[in-house]
């Protein structure tokens, strides 16, 4: 899979050599002279990283990267700002506009394909542990709604599976039975308390001795040890 960039910049000269560089080392790139054209293209294709000039014709860098850090589908994009401008004060407005990081002009080529590379490892690896929650020898594989222990699968309920997944993801905190009943359950389900206990029982009987991690907070709830 090629990782796609887009590249935002009014100067056609860097942003060709920014691209030709970029295609060598084997991503997919397109070009945007305008902070509208920018925006324009994110709404048409799937951009994995965005190289932003702040000094941008019309609509500066900076207005691009807080309407694209507060759009609910680009917010993630990572973004390097790419700039003339090296006052602390841009960096700082950068930073907490939401990019990820910044190059000043001039620069090395390779040092901000380095970066790139070092920025979307990155947000691979938070994206799988996302994926995948794992306490010791327990692993909790999300997308394909498995669990192992010591590498063997252990097969659960569905509602077996949400219970362990929300008591792993909020370990060492207290859930009450009925936070447990809103969040597993529908919020307006007339499911009694105690139906958690006779899940939280069969979960302990699956888990082995991993089951006793899970504390029983008495007359008030669970959580994962």
């Amino acid at each position: 899979m090629k990782w796609k960039v887009l590249i935002v910049e009014d100067d056609k000269s860097i942003s060709k050599l920014v691209k030709y560089n970029l295609e060598k080392e084997g991503f997919e790139c397109a070009l945007a002279l305008t902070g509208e054209e920018a925006l324009d293209a994110l709404k048409k294709k799937q951009i994995d990283l965005i190289i932003l000039d702040i000094m941008l014709p019309e609509m500066n860098g900076l207005e691009v990267c807080r309407i694209v850090k507060q759009n609910e589908k680009t917010k993630n994009i990572p973004i390097i700002m790419l700039t003339a401008k090296g006052e602390e004060v841009d960096r700082i407005v950068g930073f907490e506009l939401g990019a990820d990081d910044y190059i000043v002009k001039p620069f090395s080529v390779r040092e901000l394909v380095l970066r790139i590379n070092a920025i979307l490892k990155r947000g691979k690896t938070q994206e799988a542990k996302k994926d995948i929650l794992s306490v010791g020898e327990l692993a909790i594989d999300i997308p394909n709604f498995k669990v192992t222990l010591k590498d063997k699968e252990i097969i659960l309920t569905k509602m077996e599976f949400k219970l362990l997944t929300l008591l792993v993801e909020r370990q060492g905190r207290l859930q009450t039975r009925e936070k447990l009943l809103s969040d597993i359950w529908d919020v307006d389900s007339e499911i009694e308390t105690r139906t958690i206990d006779t899940h939280i029982k069969r979960l302990r009987e699956k888990l082995g001795k991993l089951g006793n991690s899970i504390e029983t907070v008495r007359g008030v709830g669970y959580k994962f040890k």
